[in-house]
């Protein structure tokens, strides 16, 4: 089972952050409740986003189970090991993620560019399902290609029930080389596209490993966004979190 681990809290607290929302790193319902335990056990994870078969007959039965857990904020599902793009717009699929609308429970796009046109779809088949794009989408930043990728982020960014976030980009750059110039052009497409209302600071922590450390990442984003006046800022890395997620009066960075 691949296992999403927390970067320790010395690294946290050198940047002023007190909470997390922590998100699952494989479709497992073992791992979902081995992430609900680490929530019990530590107060600085904020919430949890797991997994649930939403293929499956049995989903409620799962819901049942995680929701009754009050840090079970969200589903995620790894749709970019999927063999087919539209894997999110199966009906089955469709009828289950409503159902988390129904509930209250968000939904976390792990797509690619090429799942762009689905997640459209289902923004626009489950209105009331709050979605985010986790790593506005992996754009192609080590070919330095934009535009097709600009165009879907841009068309999905107007349906006004997804969010964006800011988030896994390193890895999307030259391991070796990235520098914060190469992520510039890509990230300034979020405010432009979702207002600085519906985006949100992730560290991909420890995916980034690959790439940079977590104080490199932190302090690359702050960079990546120095041109939002405060208030936005605040938003960003802290507001927009709690507000999407659910959660109340606590700090925290996705």
């Amino acid at each position: 089972m691949t296992i999403c681990r927390q970067p320790s809290i010395r690294y946290w607290q050198r940047h002023g952050v007190e909470k997390t929302i922590l998100v699952q790193a494989s479709n497992s319902l073992e791992e979902t409740r081995w992430l609900l335990e680490l929530a019990e056990q530590n107060s600085f994870i904020a919430g949890v986003v797991g997994w649930v078969d939403l293929s499956a007959d049995g989903v409620d039965d799962q819901l049942d189970e995680f929701t009754a857990h009050p840090r079970f904020k969200g589903v995620r599902h790894l749709v970019e090991s999927e063999p087919q793009d539209d894997w999110l717009i199966q009906p089955m699929v469709l009828r289950n993620l409503r159902k988390l609308a129904r509930r209250g429970v968000t939904y976390d796009l792990l797509v690619h560019p090429r799942h762009l046109e689905y997640a459209a779809i289902v923004a626009d088949s489950c209105p009331d399902l709050r979605l985010v794009v986790d790593h506005m989408a992996k754009p192609p930043i080590a070919r330095s290609d934009i535009d097709d990728w600009s165009r879907g982020l841009r068309e999905l960014a107007a349906r006004p029930n997804v969010w964006c976030k800011v988030s896994g980009l390193v890895t999307e750059a030259d391991w070796a080389g990235w520098r914060v110039e190469d992520l510039q052009p890509y990230v300034d497409l979020g405010p432009g596209s979702f207002g600085p209302e519906r985006l949100m600071f992730g560290s991909d922590w420890p995916v980034c490993l690959l790439a940079a450390e977590y104080d490199q990442v932190f302090e690359a984003g702050r960079k990546l966004l120095d041109d939002l006046n405060e208030g936005d800022r605040g938003r960003i890395f802290s507001r927009n979190a709690l507000e999407f997620y659910r959660v109340q009066d606590e700090m925290v960075t996705a």
